[in-house]
């Protein structure tokens, strides 16, 4: 088995052989599944890119309105309600708030499913199955994405805030440009930089938080399966896991550089 693994071999080789596997995406044969390593990651991307990119619009379509609406209200009665309600969400830990929202939405009222990705007494095709997967998706987007708009809506709030004292927003309403138009027209587009660079920063962790949510929730996604390779001491499993997170934030980085130009011109 030494031999087989390449084990005997002394650790500068160990790493060359190890580096020219990684670039063929050969990352060898799972422990447990007597399969290769990368096939079995690849076949659950899709369920983790589905919940960990439904989390992330709904996290940041959610957080900047909530954003735009406190700044337009600020250090009024639903800022302040709204802020102590974002500050309570990060705080909340998620694996704690999944099992709320499994006993309360799930279990007490019995409006969403609280384990799997579609159900398993169902042969539901076509539009069916669409309906089932997104029935099954309420509550893991909800307990993942209640953390991201709480940074969002906050960083959002703030940076609308900022902008209002700038000269170009005074010019604005010195013209008569109304209210509503001023924000978003003006200054939140200016504001949505740094949100745009904490949004691309946190493909990582949200990819991270996916083991946590995918656990409560039974969903076959890859955090799913890197919990499992862990426990169950799976080498290749895990590597196969951690170079695609890690691939993941670097093209998500890139994404995120690529946006900048688009919301500011005068950065090309």
């Amino acid at each position: 088995m030494r031999a087989k693994f390449g084990l005997d071999r002394p650790i500068h080789e160990q790493l060359a052989i190890f580096v020219g596997n990684v670039v063929r995406l050969d990352l060898g044969i799972s422990y447990v599944q007597g399969r290769p390593a990368m096939d079995v990651v690849l076949e659950r991307i899709p369920s983790t890119l589905l919940l960990t990119g439904s989390a992330l619009v709904f996290a940041t379509a959610v957080g900047i309105g909530l954003g735009v609406f406190t700044a337009g209200r600020a250090h009024q009665r639903s800022d302040l309600a709204i802020s102590i309600g974002a500050l309570g969400l990060h705080a909340t830990p998620t694996f704690w708030l999944a099992q709320l929202a499994v006993l309360a939405l799930g279990l007490g009222l019995g409006w969403f499913p609280v384990t799997g990705m579609t159900n398993p007494r169902s042969a539901e095709t076509g539009l069916g199955l669409v309906v089932d997967v997104a029935h099954h998706l309420v509550l893991p987007v909800l307990v993942r994405a209640a953390t991201e708009i709480a940074v969002i809506s906050r960083l959002t709030r703030a940076g609308v805030l900022d902008e209002m004292s700038r000269a170009y927003v005074l010019t604005a309403r010195a013209k008569g440009v109304s209210e509503p138009r001023v924000i978003r027209g003006h200054a939140l587009r200016c504001a949505l930089i740094p949100v745009a660079t904490v949004v691309g920063g946190r493909v990582g962790h949200l990819l991270a938080g996916a083991v946590l949510v995918e656990a409560v929730f039974g969903w076959p996604g890859v955090g799913r399966l890197l919990l499992t390779s862990v426990q169950a001491r799976d080498t290749p499993e895990v590597l196969a896991v951690l170079l695609l997170i890690g691939l993941a934030v670097i093209i998500a980085n890139l994404l995120t550089d690529l946006v900048y130009v688009r919301l500011d011109p005068r950065i090309r």
